[in-house]
């Protein structure tokens, strides 16, 4: 398990860094702003399309990180319940290989499968 519990925590000392560092560019305000062009001077449109865009996809990369560090912390949660490893659906192990992979899963690939499935 420890070698579980470590793999978890660097994970997620990593993906704080990552969320943070995104969220720094979420902030910029602007292309401008965040060259330090503080004139006034209009921006191009296709600039304002293109900032909208940047920030909307590192929005959307922010929430996608953030929902793995909620699977990391209930995986952390889980090691300290004993219940580490354990299908939070069916009760079975998960194999160690899938762990390996994804240390912060919480279903066998049988459930994860059917999970996908359902609309």
């Amino acid at each position: 398990m420890q070698v579980f519990k470590d793999q978890l925590l660097t994970l997620r000392v990593r993906l704080r860094d990552d969320v943070d560092h995104l969220a720094d560019a979420a902030l910029k305000k602007s292309r401008s702003e965040a060259n330090g062009d503080l004139s006034s001077m209009p921006i191009h449109m296709a600039d304002l399309g293109s900032d909208n865009f940047e920030q909307e996809f590192t929005l959307s990369l922010m929430e996608n990180e953030g929902g793995t560090l909620a699977q990391i912390e209930t995986s952390l949660e889980r090691i300290e319940e004993g219940i580490y490893g354990q299908c939070e659906e069916c009760g079975a192990r998960i194999p160690k290989k899938r762990l390996k992979a994804i240390p912060y899963a919480i279903l066998c690939i049988r459930c994860a499968e059917q999970q996908e499935q359902r609309p």
